[in-house]
C-alpha cells in the first residue's frame, strides 16, 4: 500500500522537527519553499520550489504527489496559501477567513474586541503625521510579522518615528500597528483544535530582552501558575478559538498577565517556534503535539491523554556582550553532552560581531534542558549559561 504523503509549507529549519516527526510516522513528504537552498530540502521525500503567492503551483503539486494532508510549524506566511488550496483540495483545515484573520494583527484585535476577549488597544497608522496623539509608552509592530520582528517599544514620539519606519520595513501592508503597552508577565499557550474541541496541551513561561525590542530569549515549563489563573487562560483560549473559527489545527497564543488580569497579545493558528513545540512540550508533558497536529492534518483524532506525564524543560538563547569574538574555548563543543542537554547550538565564530538582539533572526545559540520539575529545570539553564557564557571571549 502506498505510504500517504503529507506537504509541509516551508522548508527551512523552523520545520526541520515536524518534517523528522512526519517521516517518522511512516508518511511520504513533500516540502515546497520559495528558495531553492532552503536549509531542510534534503530532509523530505520531495522539494519543489513554489513560490509563496503561487496558488496554481501550489495545487499542481498537490495533485502530481497525492497529497493527503498539510501542515506547518512556526510561520504564518503560508497560512492563507493553505486554507486556501485546504478549502479547494476539501482537506482537513480552518477557513480562509480564519487565516486572514489570524495573520494581521489589526484584524485579529478587532475580533478581540467584539467577541469581550481582553487585549490591548490599539490602531493603525500610515505615516508619521499620525503620531501626535499617542500616550506612551507604546508598542509598534507589523500587522503581518512573526518573530518579533519590528516590534518595538516607544517612551516618546522621536523613538515611535524611529520606530515607525523599522516596523514598516518588515511587512508589506501600507500602515503598522501601534498599540498601549501592556506591562506583566508574559507567557505562550500551546493548544490544539479538533472534533470541535479546544485542548492546553501545555503554558510556556517567556523571557525577553530589555526595551526597546522585545526578543524572546527564554522559555520555561511548566509556567508555575495557579490552577486559578489556568483555569482563566483555558476559558479565554476557547473564546478565542470561537472567536476566530480555529479548527483542525494547532494553536500558539501569548499572552500577559499583571494586577488588573489577563490580556492577549495575539494568536496564530499554528505551531509554536523557538523549540517550545518541538522539544519543550513533549518533554514537559509527554504529547508530541507535532505529532497530534499530523494526526489531524490526516483527518484522525488527536489523543492528548495517552503517555500525558508531569516533568520540565527549559530553553535559554545565549545573551553575550556586545563586541567582537576573540576566542572560543573547544570545551564548548561538549556541551550538546551535558547532564540533562537535550540540544545545543552555537553560531558565533572568532571575529564575528556580537551586537543586540533585535528579532529571532539574529540571536547566537541555545541550548535545551529536560528535568523533573520547573525548579530544576531553571537551575540547569542559570548554571550553564554562565558557564557557556565563560568559555566566549568578547572585547569591546
Amino acid at each position: 500500500m502506498d505510504k500517504r504523503t503529507v506537504m509541509i509549507f516551508g522548508v527551512g529549519t523552523l520545520q526541520r522537527s515536524i518534517i523528522e516527526r512526519a517521516k517518522a510516522k511512516g508518511l511520504r513528504t513533500v516540502g515546497i519553499d520559495p528558495l531553492e537552498d532552503a536549509a531542510c530540502r534534503d530532509s523530505v521525500d520531495v522539494f519543489e520550489v513554489v513560490g509563496g503567492q503561487d496558488y496554481e503551483g501550489t495545487i499542481d503539486s498537490m495533485r502530481r504527489n497525492n497529497v493527503s494532508a498539510i501542515v506547518t510549524a512556526a510561520t504564518d506566511k503560508p497560512l492563507v496559501m493553505m486554507a486556501r488550496v485546504a478549502e479547494a483540495m476539501h482537506l482537513p483545515f480552518y477557513s480562509v477567513e480564519t487565516a486572514e484573520w489570524s495573520t494581521d494583527k489589526y484584524l485579529m484585535k478587532q475580533h478581540f474586541m467584539e467577541a469581550g476577549i481582553p487585549c490591548a488597544k490599539g490602531r493603525l497608522v500610515e505615516s508619521v503625521e499620525e503620531l501626535d496623539d499617542f500616550v506612551f509608552p507604546v508598542i509598534v509592530k507589523p500587522r503581518d510579522n512573526s518573530g518579533s520582528r519590528g516590534v518595538i517599544f516607544c517612551d516618546d514620539k522621536s523613538q515611535l518615528c524611529k520606530a515607525f519606519d523599522e516596523a514598516k520595513s518588515y511587512s508589506r501592508k501600507s500602515s503598522v500597528l501601534v498599540e498601549e503597552y501592556i506591562e506583566g508577565k508574559e507567557y505562550s499557550i500551546e493548544s490544539l483544535h479538533f472534533e470541535g474541541k479546544t485542548e492546553v496541551i501545555q503554558i510556556t513561561e517567556k523571557h525577553t530582552t530589555p526595551f526597546p525590542y522585545n526578543v524572546e530569549v527564554g522559555h520555561v515549563q511548566p509556567a508555575g501558575l495557579s490552577e486559578e489563573l489556568t483555569g482563566e487562560i483555558s476559558m479565554l483560549i476557547r473564546q478565542i478559538s470561537d472567536a476566530l473559527h480555529f479548527e483542525n489545527c494547532a494553536s500558539h497564543t501569548e499572552l500577559k498577565i499583571n494586577n488588573r488580569g489577563i490580556f492577549i497579545i495575539e494568536t496564530s493558528p499554528r505551531l509554536g517556534g523557538d523549540y517550545i513545540t518541538s522539544m519543550l512540550v513533549p518533554l514537559s508533558t509527554g504529547i508530541n503535539i507535532e505529532d497530534q497536529l499530523l494526526n489531524i492534518a490526516l483527518g484522525n483524532s488527536a489523543d492528548t491523554v495517552a503517555g500525558r506525564r508531569d516533568g520540565a524543560a527549559a530553553v535559554s538563547f545565549l545573551q553575550l556582550e556586545k563586541g567582537t569574538v576573540a576566542d572560543i574555548s573547544p570545551a564548548i563543543q561538549e556541551v550538546a553532552h551535558w547532564p540533562h542537554v537535550k540540544e545545543f547550538s552555537f553560531s558565533l565564530k572568532e571575529g564575528d560581531i556580537v551586537g543586540p538582539i533585535t528579532s529571532s533572526l539574529n540571536r547566537y545559540g541555545e541550548f535545551v534542558v529536560a528535568a523533573s520539575n520547573r525548579e530544576e529545570a531553571i537551575s540547569y539553564i542559570d548554571r550553564y549559561s554562565k558557564e557557556i557564557s565563560n568559555m566566549i571571549q568578547i572585547e569591546p
